[in-house]
């Protein structure tokens, strides 16, 4: 399918998706929200790992309030119509994916970009990256489930810092917080990216979305529900192709040639 404010290229078990609306800072239309969605529901075809990042200078600078369409999104109902109609169930939909996400952050990811930025399982920052929670300079409240992840990722103090006061935490405060996986210079961003999705994509793709699932739930259930949902999903992995391979390879001392079956 053709998109008009993304790219999607699936090679060698890999699919980028690219925020293609640079002379816009990539800011997320409805449209965009609607189009990543729709990629990540039926465009992925092979591929066994996503990467996420955005074209030109900045990573997403936010919702788009200006464009087309759009303009309701400012007033409080049309937020919310938004919100539940498109934003929320791309964040759902990324959230339950069964595959790792790699996102690549070149610039300002702001406002719901900052939470599409963060939605990685390993979120990698040039140096020019910074994160952004920009919405009480607007008087607005945080979104697309920024109020969910930052207490989890950086602690109550550090998210408050950075939903009060609306200031840029760099691509190096990040990595130092452990709000991201890590920062690197510009030039190496994609390579860094690529490099490891390549990594993630030649292995147990089954069991890397139980432990997605799993690393989720555990943020709210209770010890014996996760030992429980452990249980669960080492019943689905160790079902799967890939773990009769790896525990073939283990014995016979070689390196396991995963299928993501």
């Amino acid at each position: 399918m053709t998109y008009e404010t993304i790219t999607l290229d699936v090679a060698d078990k890999i699919a980028t998706i690219t925020l293609n609306r640079p002379e816009r800072m990539n800011a997320c239309s409805l449209e965009m929200a609607g189009e990543i969605n729709d990629a990540v529901s039926n465009g992925l075809g092979d591929a066994r790992c996503l990467v996420i990042t955005g074209a030109g200078r900045g990573f997403c600078s936010g919702a788009d309030l200006s464009a087309r369409g759009d303009r309701s999104v400012a007033r409080g109902e049309g937020s919310y119509i938004a919100l539940t109609r498109h934003y929320n169930p791309l964040m759902m939909n990324l959230a339950r994916l069964n595959m790792p996400i790699v996102t690549a952050i070149n610039g300002a990811a702001a406002g719901v970009g900052c939470s599409i930025g963060l939605c990685g399982d390993f979120v990698i920052a040039g140096k020019s990256g910074y994160f952004l929670q920009a919405f009480v300079n607007i008087g607005l409240v945080p979104d697309g489930g920024a109020s969910w992840m930052l207490p989890r990722l950086v602690g109550k103090a550090r998210a408050t810092e950075m939903m009060l006061l609306g200031e840029k935490i760099s691509g190096e405060k990040a990595a130092d917080w452990g709000m991201i996986y890590k920062c690197v210079e510009d030039e190496a961003l994609h390579s860094e990216a690529r490099a490891l999705a390549t990594r993630l994509a030649n292995g147990p793709t089954v069991a890397y979305a139980v432990m997605r699932k799993n690393i989720l739930t555990a943020l709210e259930n209770s010890y014996a529900e996760q030992l429980l949902a452990e249980a669960e999903g080492q019943r689905i992995a160790g079902s799967s192709s890939d773990a009769v391979e790896g525990t073939k390879a283990f014995v016979e001392k070689r390196k396991a040639e995963f299928t993501g079956q």
